[in-house]
């Protein structure tokens, strides 16, 4: 993991995020023969695992985390049983540099031994005066009598700095790595534990920190490629940060595709295509720009050849697929309409979260909207939010209706919807979170 390039999307991934995350890294390891990886902050959507089905295509590893693991600094050394004798002991340790790792029959470890736990034994077994032993007898005895059986323990998939303290308290410059079962896995250094490697990260689809992989400040950030409003973070070095008027990041990364001269494989175009479409509601939304309609061309051109997952399809047959895949109450949880699909925002002292579900038609939400708005709230209160919106947008009919959590600030009464008898707003041509309804709050919020 030390070389590889992680390219990840926003938590909460949407197809876009998820689809430029896949497109991105193939370009990067096409272009530049760089190891990059696509990898996702947080579960698959419907809309994307019905897109990554039909396109039969692997999502990105889950990586919800950049603090670095003790298995990023394990060296898996060989190892010896507790009843061998110390002589062989003493032959691993001259091949690993100092360690021999004694390791039990089950695979569990037993004890280390290293310089220190050797000079302990000799110092407790001769005595101040080793008198008539000789080196053949004291090398003869079992590993277990001069092993260390102290050492401390740390998993594999645990998180260094939640052991820091523990590290620079204990005398120990070695440390077992182990897997959930307590197996041995590896060893672990002091000097590598108190300055592990960073993992190498590019943001896609996002560029403001509270949407980002948790502990983005202990990785190494080397690119932002996006195209919301900016709210990054400061770096440690100069990166390359692209953030564009277009409608999606998939279309994004077509452009970089082609101006490689390079042809994306179909599978994978249609996955970016999925992306633009479902940002862009079929190029109908106002985030759509030309650019967008070209890369639709170009990536329908790459995604519907013969042969392909997708052949015979058009832009709109497959972009109404596409959408439909992602939309209705009906079959979804309350919980997860209302988290599926949402981002966290602060401005003018609040801090809020703006969640948007799809439907066909905007009457099914009348017999879901008590466990919705129940849900919304819950989700406030889990998350520490001011307050929380839900937009509930018909992708057939082109607008949406809003549901704002019940701490909403009074500010929000002069929202320019109109209130419903049933407590929601009518927002009548609003289909964008980001470039209709979140410029709006944040006016309101930031007067």
């Amino acid at each position: 993991m030390q070389d590889q390039i992680f390219i990840i999307g926003h938590v909460n991934p949407d197809t876009d995020a998820i689809a430029s995350a896949l497109g991105y890294a193939w370009l990067l390891r096409e272009r530049d023969k760089a190891p990059a990886v696509a990898a996702r902050a947080g579960a698959i959507n419907p809309q994307t695992s019905w897109v990554l089905k039909r396109l039969e295509l692997e999502p990105p590893i889950l990586l919800t985390d950049a603090s670095p693991r003790f298995e990023s600094i394990m060296q898996r050394l060989d190892t010896i049983r507790p009843e061998s004798q110390l002589g062989a002991a003493w032959a691993l340790a001259s091949r690993t540099g100092g360690i021999a790792p004694v390791v039990n029959e089950d695979g569990k470890p037993y004890g280390l031994i290293n310089g220190l736990s050797l000079f302990k034994y000799f110092t407790e077994t001769l005595g101040p005066r080793p008198g008539d032993a000789t080196v053949r007898e004291m090398m003869s005895v079992s590993c277990r009598e001069a092993a260390d059986t102290t050492v401390p323990k740390y998993a594999a998939n645990a998180k260094i700095r939640d052991s820091l303290n523990k590290i620079l308290r204990d005398e120990y410059n070695d440390y077992w790595v182990v897997d959930e079962s307590g197996h041995y896995l590896g060893i672990a250094h002091q000097r590598e534990a108190l300055s592990p490697p960073r993992l190498k990260i590019i943001l896609v689809d996002h560029n403001e920190p509270r949407q980002a992989i948790a502990a983005l400040d202990e990785a190494d950030l080397l690119e932002i490629l996006d195209h919301h409003r900016l709210g990054n973070s400061s770096t440690h070095q100069p990166i390359r940060f692209t953030v564009d008027v277009v409608g999606s990041t998939s279309t994004l990364v077509s452009e970089l595709t082609a101006e490689a001269g390079l042809s994306m494989p179909p599978a994978l175009a249609g996955a970016l295509l999925a992306g633009l479409l479902s940002d862009t509601l079929i190029l109908t939304s106002p985030t759509t720009t030309m650019r967008d309609k070209d890369a639709a061309q170009r990536l329908a051109r790459w995604a519907f050849v013969g042969g392909s997952p997708l052949e015979g399809e058009t832009i709109e047959s497959y972009g109404k697929a596409v959408l439909a895949a992602g939309a209705g109450l009906s079959n979804r949880d309350p919980k997860d309409v209302v988290s599926t699909d949402i981002k966290s925002y602060e401005a003018g002292g609040f801090k809020f979260a703006v969640a948007q579900a799809e439907v066909t038609d905007l009457l099914q939400l009348t017999e879901h909207l008590k466990p919705i708005y129940s849900a919304l709230d819950s989700l406030r209160d889990k998350r520490g939010l001011d307050f929380a919106m839900l937009l509930i947008t018909d992708i057939v009919g082109g607008s949406s209706r809003l549901l704002l959590s019940g701490s909403a600030p009074p500010i929000l009464d002069d929202l320019p919807y109109l209130p419903l008898p049933d407590g929601t707003r009518d927002a009548p041509g609003v289909v964008s979170r980001k470039k209709q309804l979140l410029p709006v709050v944040l006016g309101l919020l930031e007067r």
